[in-house]
């Protein structure tokens, strides 16, 4: 039996699982990161997490790890270029770090591309040629399948699909998400941003015996929309439409037999994805309309299912 090693990288946690060609997990473990120490320190903590899967492995063959980290980051090269979350870690050569720890290949790869490669080989996907992951979270980013590979691009930064701008005169955060993005528009930070503007303005909403508005998340909004809260209803609406906006551009783009949807905003269910469903049939060409868009199963292990998913698929269709 063959196994690859999954690594999750985040700001807060590192996780590693042992994953078998199935996609079920036979050990899985978490650690604190400890970003503030540095990136030396930080590839320091992920081997000792490799080491345990390799211990857990038992003699077992294992053919690789795979890394998901949050971008931009350079999969080619195994670099990342830098994470605003995580400091020190400017053009960083994370896979020639770890790899020189470890006695087989390591491969590197952006969180959501890599989601997309585990829905793909692990989850709903499985057997498809061409599908779409996105994940609808903090922020909004995705990846894409297209003819049994995932897609890269150049310096691999394919797929950031959250930064594709759909209202040109849209909203326009302080940060380096684009104005008018999908992102702006419809993820998490900026769904409870609106509604803390909104709670601050006096808006008579349910979400002021729920929460603060310094607060707010989406799961407030879910339990005000519950209790019919004109408020909430109406920003989550707001971000479905947006989103359908979005799904009909890249149902045109890549004519996927798949749209997967994961990330917490995702827990929103059909709140979110039937406006958005509403815009791909009356938005769509006839020939896309019927194309499913599901909420992924996969989990909270999807992180670890990804990379190690990358791994397989790097030594198997290379």
């Amino acid at each position: 039996m063959a196994f690859a090693i999954g690594i999750d990288l985040g700001g807060t946690h590192l996780r590693a699982a042992l994953v078998d060609r199935e996609g079920e997990i036979l050990a899985h473990e978490r650690i604190r990161t400890e970003a503030h120490e540095g990136a030396e320190a930080v590839v320091g903590r992920i081997t000792q997490l490799i080491n345990a899967m390799i211990a857990a492995a038992n003699g077992e063959t294992i053919i690789g790890a795979g890394i998901a980290a949050p971008g931009p980051l350079n999969p080619f090269t195994g670099t990342v270029i830098t994470m605003p979350n995580l400091p020190g870690w400017e053009n960083f050569p994370i896979r020639e770090r770890i790899a020189a720890h470890v006695p087989f290949p390591v491969v590197l790869g952006n969180d959501a591309n890599l989601a997309a490669v585990g829905e793909w080989l692990f989850g709903g996907g499985r057997g498809m040629q061409n599908m779409i992951y996105v994940t609808i979270s903090t922020g909004v980013g995705g990846g894409v399948i297209c003819d049994g590979r995932l897609l890269l691009g150049h310096n691999g930064f394919a797929a950031e699909v959250g930064h594709m701008v759909l209202d040109p005169h849209g909203f326009a955060p302080a940060t380096a998400t684009p104005a008018g993005s999908w992102e702006a528009l419809a993820s998490g930070t900026f769904l409870a941003y609106h509604a803390a503007e909104a709670m601050r303005a006096g808006t008579e909403t349910v979400l002021n015996q729920l929460t603060t508005p310094d607060a707010v998340t989406t799961h407030h909004l879910d339990l005000a929309a519950q209790q019919g809260d004109e408020l909430a209803i109406r920003l989550i609406e707001n971000a479905g439409f947006w989103s359908g906006i979005a799904f009909v551009n890249l149902l045109h783009m890549f004519s996927p037999e798949a749209i997967f949807v994961g990330g917490g905003v995702s827990n929103l269910g059909d709140r979110l994805l039937n406006p958005a469903r509403a815009e791909i049939t009356k938005r769509a060409l006839p020939g896309y309309r019927n194309v499913p868009i599901h909420q992924t199963k996969m989990g909270d292990n999807l992180g670890v299912l990804g990379a190690a998913a990358y791994a397989f698929s790097s030594v198997e269709f290379a």
